[in-house]
């Protein structure tokens, strides 16, 4: 969907910044922080402050384009939302994320859901732990 379509969509005014925030957002890595966004857009554009990136990454998540992944006590991160439903690991140590597929997770929440009664609409499925480089680098440590 083309950038000015979506800004439209979201009733809001098309300007430069917001196009040069989409761009980055479309174009940079699979997850990334409001952080990121901010330095990638402040390199080319001086002039738009850590608000401006913040607002519209919210309303862009508020209006499902983006969906937005929390980890307790670390900045969230964000990733498009266009993607096939996936599951994230998330490292506690260097906040890497892998995303992952599984049928049978995906077949046990609907189980969990109907136990309680429940239609399953929509999940979030996080995992955290230590990541194999971490956890190396851990060992390395201790060893010396």
């Amino acid at each position: 969907m083309p950038h000015k379509k979506i800004i439209r969509d979201l009733n809001l005014k098309v300007t430069s910044q917001r196009l040069l925030i989409l761009e980055v957002v479309r174009n940079g890595p699979s997850h990334f922080t409001a952080q990121d966004v901010f330095e990638s857009v402040l390199a080319r554009n001086p002039e738009i402050g850590f608000a401006t990136v913040y607002r519209f990454l919210r309303t862009l998540s508020e209006h499902s384009y983006v969906t937005e992944i929390r980890m307790g006590g670390m900045p969230a991160r964000y990733e498009w939302a266009g993607k096939r439903h996936h599951d994230h690991l998330t490292c506690v140590s260097c906040a890497n994320i892998v995303e992952f597929e599984n049928t049978e997770i995906e077949r046990l929440q609907e189980k969990v859901a109907k136990q309680f009664g429940f239609s399953l609409t929509d999940h979030v499925l996080e995992l955290y732990g230590v990541c194999p480089e971490c956890r190396a680098k851990e060992s390395a440590a201790k060893a010396r």
